[in-house]
C-alpha cells in the first residue's frame, strides 16, 4: 500500500479550499448517468472519508441528489467539490481539486456497465459494474 497523503485544492476562485488528511492517494472513477451529468464526464474522486477539511464552507452550496448523498460546489464559481454519503460522512473529493504534480493512482472504475462507448482509459484498474456497488454497499449496511 502507498504512504498515506494530505493533499490541499482549492475551487477555481479560491473561495473554497479542501484539504485532506491521510488518505490513500487512490483516485477512482464513476460512470453512472448521474455523475456523468454532474461532472459532464466521468466523476473522479479521492475517497476521503471523513477526513476532509473544507475552509470557506459558507461558500459551499448542497444538492442533495438522492436519500443517501449530496453533491457539493463552490457557489460562486461552480467548481464541483465533493460527493458525500450521509450516513457514513464519506467524502469523495474531485481528484481535479489538487495539484497535479500529487502521486495519485487511478484504481478503480465504477459503473463500467453504464460507461459510454465514446471514451476509455489506459490504466489498468479494478472494474466494477453498477449491480457489484450496489451489492457491497447493500452488505456493508
Amino acid at each position: 500500500m502507498s504512504e498515506k497523503i494530505s493533499p490541499q485544492g482549492r475551487c477555481l476562485c479560491g473561495q473554497v479550499q479542501v484539504r485532506l488528511h491521510d488518505v490513500n492517494p487512490e483516485i477512482g472513477a464513476c460512470h453512472c448517468s448521474m455523475c456523468r451529468t454532474w461532472a459532464g464526464g466521468p466523476f473522479i474522486a479521492i475517497d476521503a472519508g471523513a477526513n476532509v477539511e473544507v475552509s470557506g464552507s459558507d461558500s459551499v452550496s448542497v444538492f442533495n441528489s438522492s436519500d443517501w448523498a449530496e453533491r457539493a460546489f463552490c457557489r460562486h464559481c461552480g467548481t464541483h467539490l465533493y460527493y458525500r454519503l450521509k450516513e457514513s460522512n464519506d467524502h469523495h473529493v474531485l481528484a481535479g481539486l489538487f495539484d497535479k504534480d500529487q502521486p495519485l493512482n487511478f484504481e478503480t472504475q465504477i459503473f463500467i456497465d453504464e460507461k459510454p462507448a465514446w471514451y476509455s482509459f489506459a490504466e489498468n484498474t479494478k472494474n466494477l459494474t453498477g449491480e457489484q456497488v450496489m451489492a457491497m454497499f447493500a452488505g456493508s449496511s
